[in-house]
């Protein structure tokens, strides 16, 4: 059976009392024996003198032995004891009835025949089974001597016995019951202090930092409680601390736009952070689960596989082929002081290869544009450097042909250097409230002459309406200076070309529509892409650089708007883009910032 702390502790006490009352009745008892025994002796000796003075007093010295027999039986009854008078011969002179005559043991005591020979006055105590016997020396006028005895029986030691029995009896049952009570109230307030502090223990264990046992005893049961307090703290402390360092390194694993991964020595996913899982596209129970089950990408299962015998870190390009196809930049390494663990970062690469694709495109495709007007120019050059044509209208032609091809240069040139700084941040917009209307009637008087040579209608369709718009008003003619030029450029005669605004709320939505051959729809999402065109041939043909609509897109962008395209093939052409409807703003500008 499993005893508790209080029946632990109430049994030790109670053992403890028990053997305490045993030992102390133990030593009281003989020490109250002792005392009684010398009381005892005490007695016997006075009345064995008391007895000697009454029996010298009248001792019968010359009568016969009944004389002496009455002696003793009369000093008997007053010294209520058993009386045997001797002589100095040694013989019994008088006894009283139920004495016992073992005169030779009595004789053979030291002392007593000395007392015969009056040689010693002093009164002799010993004690025999179970009595005690005094002896008292007694003198005649004429020089008679002899002994007085008494025999006390100890009944008195034996009542002193069971008295003392009787009270150490009672004592000790009181005692005990007093101590058990004591004792049992002991071990409960004990027993509950160490229930309480096994109580906190157990919270702790389970977690509950928080809890405090608080304890204000000074004994040991108290230096517990303040250590199980301090332990608590302690773990807070520390828990804190290691909270504090877990989100510290969540915050930075989900702030990263690198991919983590984390493989243990079975080759299972220890460690993924968000960027990875959008990478890869990885389920939320990846952890816990083998590469191939997660991923199941051949090649990175063997980048890794390599990185595990490798000492030195590796660094590879792989392909990921999922929904949305990435190219990752991988550095695969072992973790240190963690054997068969391996580490690695992902470095997404996509769009940096394909900046790099769009700058080779660049690059060629200015490369092309240029070649096409410089080789114009030389050969018209080398013509007339070979020898200058008799006909004026000749020499009129290749001079021509330099200017057209030295324009188209120049355009080329100027669109590049525009898109560059757009896209560079070092174009600067000055935003004011900007009048549509105004700003419509000026680019279409531009474009009238030519539009009038083609037969084309210009419509300006906020005229007489006051439409005002937060803008660059330098970036928003450049804007609408392509589209129109565009539409002029491609619409046939008759076509007729519609420049509009229509307000939603707080935004305005401007239009530069046609009824032009309109554009098929495969090519619609890469219009504004650079160097694009639907028909090279006859763009290059009317002096088209390919930027127009690129330019167009990032300058309605750093304006906070968007551009759109619709088109159907016979029917015509919409380009429109959005722009924050403003309040007409006497002062002028808004405010000066860079394109974002």
């Amino acid at each position: 059976m499993k005893l508790g702390l209080r029946a632990k502790l109430f049994l030790i006490s109670l053992g403890l009392i028990a053997v305490t009352a045993g030992l102390g009745h133990r030593e009281l008892r003989d020490t109250v024996e002792g005392h009684v025994l010398e009381l005892v002796r005490d007695e016997a000796r006075v009345r064995a003198a008391l007895a000697a003075d009454s029996v010298e007093a009248r001792a019968p010295w010359s009568g016969e032995n009944a004389a002496w027999t009455r002696l003793a039986n009369e000093t008997a009854t007053r010294a209520r004891a058993q009386v045997t008078i001797v002589g100095a011969n040694g013989r019994v002179l008088g006894e009283s009835a139920g004495a016992t005559r073992d005169l030779a043991a009595l004789l053979a005591r030291p002392g007593v025949r000395d007392q015969l020979a009056g040689k010693n006055d002093a009164v002799l105590v010993t004690t025999e089974q179970g009595r005690i016997e005094a002896t008292a020396p007694i003198a005649g006028e004429a020089g008679q001597r002899g002994i007085v005895r008494l025999a006390l029986p100890l009944t008195l030691l034996g009542d002193a016995r069971q008295a003392l029995a009787r009270v150490l009896a009672v004592t000790v049952v009181l005692a005990l019951a007093v101590s058990i009570v004591v004792s049992a109230i002991a071990a409960e307030l004990a027993a509950r202090s160490a229930r309480a502090l096994a109580a906190v223990a157990r919270r702790i264990a389970a977690g509950d930092l928080q809890t405090r046992a608080r304890s204000v005893e000074g004994d040991e049961l108290g230096d517990v409680g303040r250590a199980l307090d301090q332990l608590a703290q302690n773990h807070t402390s520390s828990l804190s601390k290691l909270r504090e360092e877990r989100d510290r390194l969540r915050a930075i694993l989900t702030g990263m736009q690198e991919g983590v991964l984390l493989l243990d020595a079975g080759g299972r996913i220890v460690l993924v952070n968000p960027a990875l899982r959008e990478m890869l596209l990885l389920t939320a129970d990846a952890v816990g689960k083998t590469l191939l089950e997660a991923i199941r990408h051949a090649e990175l299962k063997e980048l890794l596989d390599r990185a595990r015998r490798s000492p030195e870190p590796i660094v590879r390009e792989i392909e990921i082929g999922t929904i949305k196809p990435r190219r990752l930049l991988c550095r695969v390494a072992s973790l240190e002081g963690q054997p068969g663990q391996i580490f690695a970062v992902f470095f997404d690469v996509t769009e940096m290869r394909r900046l790099e694709s769009v700058r080779r495109d660049f690059v060629a495709n200015v490369s092309h544009e240029l070649r096409t007007p410089v080789a114009a120019i030389r050969s018209a050059a080398e013509t007339l450097q070979a020898g200058i044509p008799d006909d004026p209208q000749i020499v009129r032609q290749f001079i021509g042909i330099i200017e057209r091809n030295a324009a188209r240069l120049q355009d080329l040139v100027e669109d590049v250097l525009n898109l560059s700084r757009i896209e560079s941040r070092e174009f600067r917009l000055s935003f004011e409230a900007v009048d549509l209307a105004a700003v419509f009637g000026q680019i279409l008087s531009v474009f009238r002459e030519r539009a009038n040579r083609k037969g084309i209608t210009l419509v300006n369709e906020i005229d007489g309406r006051s439409v005002f718009v937060r803008a660059d008003r330098r970036a928003l003619e450049h804007v609408l200076e392509n589209l129109v030029d565009n539409a002029v450029k491609y619409c046939p005669p008759g076509a007729v070309i519609r420049v509009g605004a229509e307000t939603t709320g707080e935004t305005v939505r401007l239009a530069v529509a046609d009824n032009g051959p309109g554009i098929e729809a495969r090519h619609l999402p890469r219009l504004f892409e650079r160097f694009y065109r639907v028909d090279a041939g006859r763009s290059r043909e009317l002096g088209g650089t390919g930027l127009g609509l690129s330019i167009v897109k990032h300058l309605v962008e750093a304006m906070a708007g968007s551009v759109h395209v619709e088109s159907t093939p016979g029917v015509g052409t919409t380009f429109s883009f959005t722009l924050r409807a403003e309040k007409p703003d006497p002062v002028g500008s808004l405010a000066g910032r860079a394109v974002a």
